[in-house]
């Protein structure tokens, strides 16, 4: 396919992660060894940013900044949860492709790059089809990234394998907490992880047992699997019995036999319609409590499992710049219309990690469920399959840089470029 020309623009979208700056960090590097590459852009806050051509010029930034990106937690480009919706909202979708393509237009936009999880694909998809439609040769690649783990095709997402790294060492400690302080009548502690609708952060926890099942967790409650409230008072006492404390990990989005999530607050709707959720852990204390009359407590670990960037995994950062770098690699050659996705190789000696390509058609708003055969037959926990996949994922330290003993992360200088379009309607 012929070279083609132009500039590059680089965005980010929906919740942040350990490793999301780290794939922005590839997308840069990489752009700068192709002469067909112009000018390197980054959108901010997303395409929300984009259609209000809010637009950086990545190439002000320190080259230390682009490299601290690799550590650096949150979107450092900003981020959004606007959704282009054909669907429900035809006349603003319409109207929000005809504004893109103008900025696209306007500064010679040939590469873009959209990181995030299911709907940014879908974003990401929808903008190469009218790309086509409309005859705009550009090039559009997706960029995986999510905590959720839940893009299907992708061996793992960047950003989880930091996300369980971080859980499953606060349920360690907090594990060390509680049974330190556990009297004979017990205790009981409920850790909430994010997750709505797969239980891939939940599962993660199970890491912290190392093989031993008198280390915690001693439940976990996913959101795959209805809840059921007998056999969870029925394990809670089991595990009181034996150990004198019992640390639950819950993934927020559990669900009764009926589909109601248990934590959902069907009075506040989230910029997707969903109910906000951010109380099954107390509600499962108030079941607790009221049944078994057993001290409880809970921890909400919330934004913290994401942007824990002092205890990432280098493993998943290392993946996500080369997700980056793969994406700007496969533009060049004349790709456009696919995800990069993560390809794992197990050798005798270790996991290989590669990247491949998925058409995003594939991807978009589609959500990978953990396999019903990495879970206990009771459905209280994973198993050894589920641990075999994880525990490479949350391998390697990522090196920090501190400052007066606190870790000194980058902010970039973020210097907008002219706009050369009216205000967007």
């Amino acid at each position: 396919m012929a070279e083609l020309t132009g500039n590059l623009l680089v965005a980010q979208s929906g919740g942040p992660t350990c490793a999301i700056n780290a794939s922005i960090a590839g997308v840069i590097t990489e752009a700068g060894k192709h002469e067909c590459i112009e000018e390197i852009y980054g959108g901010l806050n997303g395409i929300l940013g984009i259609l209000n051509e809010e637009i950086i010029d990545i190439n002000d930034e320190k080259a230390k900044s682009i490299e601290g990106l690799r550590y650096t937690p949150a979107a450092a480009l900003g981020t959004c949860r606007y959704k282009i919706n054909f669907q429900k909202k035809p006349e603003q979708a319409a109207r929000d492709m005809d504004r893109l393509f103008e900025v696209f237009a306007a500064h010679n936009i040939r590469y873009f790059f959209y990181a995030g999880g299911n709907d940014s694909q879908d974003t990401s998809h929808k903008i190469h089809e009218e790309a086509l439609k409309r005859g705009y040769e550009m090039r559009v690649i997706g960029v995986p990234k999510t905590i959720d783990n839940d893009l299907p095709h992708t061996d793992n997402c960047p950003g989880y394998g930091s996300a369980i790294k971080y859980n499953a060492t606060t349920v360690m400690e907090v594990g060390f907490d509680v049974a330190s302080m556990a009297t004979d009548d017990g205790s009981c502690c409920i850790i909430e992880v994010m997750g709505r609708s797969a239980g891939w952060i939940a599962a993660g926890t199970v890491l912290a047992k190392r093989g031993n099942p008198a280390n915690p967790p001693h439940i976990i409650l996913l959101p795959e699997i209805a809840f059921d409230e007998e056999k969870f008072l029925a394990k809670v006492r089991e595990t009181i019995e034996a150990y004198r404390y019992c640390i639950v990990v819950v993934g927020e989005g559990l669900k009764d036999k009926s589909g109601k999530e248990v934590g959902a607050d069907h009075t506040k709707l989230d910029a997707f319609g969903h109910p906000v959720l951010a109380g099954a852990a107390e509600e499962l204390k108030e079941i607790v409590q009221g049944k078994m009359n057993l001290k409880t407590r809970t921890v909400l670990l919330g934004y913290a499992q994401r942007a824990a960037s002092h205890f990432s995994s280098l493993t998943d950062t290392n993946n996500g710049f080369a997700c980056g770098e793969a994406a700007v690699r496969a533009a060049v050659a004349g790709q456009s219309g696919y995800m990069v996705k993560i390809v794992r190789t197990t050798l005798a000696d270790g996991v290989r990690w590669s990247t491949d390509l998925q058409p995003l058609g594939d991807i978009a708003n589609v959500e990978h469920f953990l396999p019903n055969d990495w879970i206990s037959e009771d459905g209280l926990m994973v198993n050894e399959k589920f641990v075999e996949y994880a525990t490479p994922l949350v391998e390697g330290e990522v090196k920090v840089p501190t400052e007066g003993g606190l870790p000194k992360y980058v902010v970039l200088e973020k210097n907008k470029i002219e706009k050369k379009l009216a205000p967007r309607a």
